[in-house]
């Protein structure tokens, strides 16, 4: 009888703790954020949950759908962390004695420049065997479901493809009038605008729709650097794989059958890629990640596909079912509710831990947090999202207390700063971590 009296009274001790705690968080949330007029006008939904205890501590329209941007690249990491294995597959290769046969995986670090050892690299360039590159199964769209087509000149919108040269991306640098491109295949397709001064360089670079010819805008003095995505196809694949290793390939994208043993090359560690995709945001290494997940799960390079499966399988017990179109989150047609990614990252954090989710995702002061959460270096780690009108920031957090929380934060429609949404944000999670 005691014991269950003492029983009692400890679970209504905890229920009224848990009371006090979301009352407390509702008034912060009113104070700094539903009244700030930074967020009056805009559409937002909270969620903050304790895994130690399995409960909610606060939910503001957490059921309801939301444009993640980039959060959406939460459940591509989940999917990488989990399918990929410890070092990303290059290559599948078959050596007929006379002929190298190379299927790719979408592997999105080959000869890119963060990746200064290249595995695949050096074995094609051994090779002295006449090479076949068979890209049969690239089943997608060079651009995702949903991306604004005017965005295909910026940076941030590489193409995708089955085998990624340079990340898709001409790096452009003027010096004395003189514009040195890497691939260097580009050269003589980088224009400089013959209105302006060529001694000026402002770094815009505009591409041609549906073809690589590129036109350096000149208006300032200053030296800079411009990345900007070249048009892909298997033509251009394959003069930039002839012209890099120095021999010829030849590519076949029919589909084909053969009984042969197949080896696979690795390239890198799968974590090293992670990391910069997270860190910065990186949209070309989320969508090729994406790929290679649906390629080593069912032999095709296909979003569609590969989302199906794993929304019927690794996220089937997701709260609100997603409409998930792309692995980056470019496209405004995702769809997540803020208590979606508290389940994804609650799934990260049981199946991978803490170390490996803190060695990925940025923490305050580094990556796209850079400029905020400075003071809790260390005890936040989470991963932003920016489109017009939307920013959102989803993680884990440490109180003061020692408590671990995963918190989602979605703001949508709002038509102001997105710095004085994410400053407002801020406010709330750090006022959340030292009042627990």
């Amino acid at each position: 009888m005691k014991n269950y009296v003492a029983a009692s009274i400890y679970a209504a001790l905890l229920f009224l703790t848990g009371c006090s705690v979301s009352r407390q968080i509702s008034r912060q949330v009113k104070n700094d954020v539903l009244t700030n007029p930074a967020f009056i006008s805009a559409h937002t939904g909270i969620s903050i949950y304790e895994p130690a205890t399995g409960k909610y501590w606060y939910n503001f329209q957490g059921d309801k759908y939301f444009v993640p941007a980039s959060n959406t690249k939460l459940p591509t990491c989940y999917a990488a962390m989990k399918y990929l294995g410890d070092s990303l597959a290059a290559l599948y290769y078959y050596d007929k004695g006379d002929t190298l046969f190379i299927r790719p995986t979408g592997d999105p670090t080959f000869l890119h420049p963060d990746f200064p050892v290249q595995k695949a690299f050096d074995f094609l360039n051994r090779s002295k065997k006449p090479i076949v590159l068979n890209t049969a199964l690239w089943q997608e769209e060079r651009w995702g479901n949903g991306w604004s087509w005017d965005d295909y000149s910026d940076y941030y919108a590489a193409e995708r493809s089955a085998m990624p040269i340079y990340g898709n991306i001409v790096q452009v640098k003027n010096h004395l009038n003189n514009p040195k491109v890497v691939p260097s295949y580009f050269k003589n397709n980088v224009h400089i605008d013959s209105s302006l001064n060529k001694n000026l360089f402002s770094g815009g670079v505009h591409r041609e729709f549906a073809e690589n010819i590129f036109t350096v805008t000149v208006t300032s003095p200053v030296e800079h650097y411009t990345e900007t995505p070249f048009y892909t196809d298997n033509t251009v694949l394959q003069n930039l794989l002839n012209d890099t290793l120095h021999k010829m390939i030849s590519i076949n994208d029919q589909p084909g059958k053969t009984n042969q043993p197949q080896s696979i090359l690795y390239s890198q560690p799968t974590d090293s890629m992670l990391k910069p995709l997270m860190h910065r945001s990186d949209n070309f290494f989320a969508e090729q990640t994406l790929l290679m997940v649906s390629d080593k799960l069912l032999g095709v390079m296909n979003d569609e596909k590969i989302i199906d499966t794993l929304l019927k399988t690794d996220f089937k017990d997701l709260p609100q079912k997603p409409y998930w179109v792309d692995g980056s989150g470019l496209s405004h047609y995702n769809l997540f509710s803020p208590k979606d990614f508290v389940t994804i990252l609650d799934k990260m954090k049981n199946d991978f831990g803490m170390d490996r989710i803190k060695n990925i995702l940025a923490t305050g002061g580094t990556g796209t947090i850079r400029n905020y959460y400075k003071a809790d270096s260390g005890f936040i780690y989470g991963k932003t999202g920016t489109l017009s009108g939307v920013v959102a920031f989803s993680g884990f957090l440490y109180t003061k207390k020692n408590k671990l929380l995963i918190f989602s934060t979605l703001v949508n429609n709002h038509n102001g700063s997105s710095a004085d949404i994410r400053k407002g944000i801020e406010k709330f999670i750090e006022e959340v971590r030292n009042k627990n």
